[in-house]
């Protein structure tokens, strides 16, 4: 891999100078979004977001849950990527021993109650209890379906998800550094709350056309100002990390319901 941006600092980097890139800032929350997309915006191909991934994206957003405290995922996410928490290998044992982290972090899935079943592989086969981020409105017997699989049910808002509430609740357990992996509804929610501090996209080297949807979607927000903090090049893909303006960032009070978050 090679830094092309900041400009002063380009240079190759090797595995440990690309970890020191991708490391979350110390003593503070920090909420990064992680998005692959092809050259022409498209988020996935036949309903998928991996057909995108390449190599260097996949290596990054590695790093991004090597280093988390937590993954961030949407429900409906969750379950069209099959997705079943993370089980970390002996590298990734390894780096988060070396960063003072947990073994496994644990996965918070992002439901209002439909999108997800108690027998889903995000609850029923992770290595540690995965956090469901609901409201009230969801059925009492679902919760308690969730609860039974063995996850850790937190209701945050009424009616849909309240994601600063969500978020705080995270915060709140020593969960501070939040990987998110999607999808495009949960980012666009979390941006119109202004919680999201980190943008970390890859731009894959393909062209798509077609219906594909935005990395962002839902309901129009005031833009949100960004900042290149870094962009790095291998091969053919570029990979990209925007920090948020603090002082330029939607205000609180979004909330999210999963009925479209893939």
């Amino acid at each position: 891999m090679h830094q092309i941006w900041p400009a002063e600092h380009a240079r190759p980097l090797d595995d440990e100078a690309l970890e020191r890139l991708y490391t979350y800032p110390a003593g503070k929350p920090w909420l990064a979004v992680n998005f692959v997309a092809s050259a022409d915006g498209a988020v996935e191909v036949g309903g998928l977001a991996r057909p995108l991934s390449t190599p260097p994206d996949r290596k990054v957003l590695q790093l991004g849950s090597d280093l988390a405290d937590v993954l961030l995922i949407g429900a409906t996410t969750a379950m069209v990527e099959g997705f079943r928490g993370v089980h970390p290998d002996e590298h990734t044992l390894a780096r988060r021993r070396r960063h003072g982290l947990t073994d496994v972090p644990p996965t918070a899935v992002v439901t209002s109650g439909r999108g997800l079943p108690p027998d889903a592989p995000v609850i029923t086969r992770a290595r540690v209890p995965t956090v469901v981020l609901t409201c009230a409105s969801a059925p009492a017997p679902v919760r308690r379906a969730w609860q039974d699989a063995g996850a850790d049910v937190v209701v945050a808002g009424e009616d849909t998800v309240d994601l600063a509430a969500a978020v705080s609740a995270l915060t709140s357990r020593g969960l501070r550094r939040i990987d998110c992996e999607g999808g495009a509804h949960l980012f666009g929610a979390l941006t119109a709350a202004g919680l999201v501090d980190e943008l970390r996209l890859t731009v894959s080297p393909l062209l798509t056309a077609g219906p594909a949807g935005r990395i962002a979607a839902g309901p129009p927000v005031p833009p949100t100002d960004l900042r290149l903090a870094s962009a790095v090049a291998e091969d053919d893909t570029l990979l990209l990390r925007y920090l948020v303006r603090p002082d330029r960032r939607p205000g609180p009070g979004a909330a999210v319901d999963d009925d479209g978050d893939a």
